[in-house]
C-alpha cells in the first residue's frame, strides 16, 4: 500500500503585509503559478508602492512563502478588487488560498468597503468552488478577457453582510 501524503494545516501559515524585501519572492511565485497574464516586474514593484494596493503574503515553515493575495481599491469607492491571489504548489491544499482569502477580505474592510469583486478564468474549478464556499455570487462575465481568450466569470460578496452575520453568530445567547 503506497504511503499517504500528510499536509500540515493552514494553521502553521502566518498572514501578513508584504514589504519590499519580499519583492523576489513574489515575482518567482508569480512565474511559477501563472502561465499567462502574470504580473510584470514593474506592474508588481508599483503595486508594492501603491497606496491603493495591499498586497499580503502568507508565509510557512521558516519564512517560505507560501502564497499571497493582492486587492485593489479606488478613492471614493465602497467596492474593493481582489486582483490576484497565488499559492504555491508545494502548500495547495493546506487552506492557505481559504486564509489569504480572509485576509483579502479584512483588508478591504479596514479600507471601509463594504463589497468585494473578482474575476476568474471559466476553467478555474477549483477556484470558482472555494469562491462560492466562501460565500462568492456569480453576477457576471467579461467575454475573451484573458490572454489565452477565456472568459472571466465575475464574483462579489458583501462584506458588509459577513459582518453582520459574524456579529450576529456572536451576540446570540448560549
Amino acid at each position: 500500500m503506497p504511503a499517504r501524503l500528510v499536509h500540515k494545516p493552514a494553521s502553521a501559515v502566518r498572514v501578513r503585509a508584504a514589504k519590499g524585501r519580499d519583492f523576489e519572492v513574489l515575482i518567482e511565485l508569480e512565474n511559477r503559478v501563472f502561465a499567462t497574464d502574470r504580473l510584470s516586474r514593474r506592474s508588481l514593484l508599483y503595486l508594492l508602492q501603491s497606496p491603493t494596493a495591499a498586497i499580503i503574503v502568507a508565509e510557512g515553515e521558516g519564512g517560505h512563502l507560501a502564497g499571497t493575495a493582492i486587492v485593489l481599491f479606488r478613492r471614493r469607492s465602497s467596492v474593493a478588487r481582489l486582483y490576484s491571489i497565488a499559492v504555491a504548489p508545494a502548500m495547495s491544499g493546506r487552506g492557505v488560498a481559504s486564509r489569504l482569502l480572509a485576509a483579502a477580505e479584512q483588508a478591504a474592510r479596514r479600507r471601509g468597503c463594504d463589497t468585494i469583486r473578482l474575476e476568474v478564468h471559466q476553467s478555474n474549478h477549483a477556484a470558482i468552488a472555494r469562491y462560492r464556499k466562501e460565500g462568492y455570487h456569480e453576477f457576471g462575465r467579461h467575454r475573451r478577457y484573458y490572454e489565452d481568450g477565456g472568459d472571466a466569470l465575475r464574483f462579489q460578496k458583501s462584506l458588509a453582510a459577513a459582518v453582520r452575520q459574524h456579529a450576529d453568530k456572536h451576540s446570540q445567547p448560549r
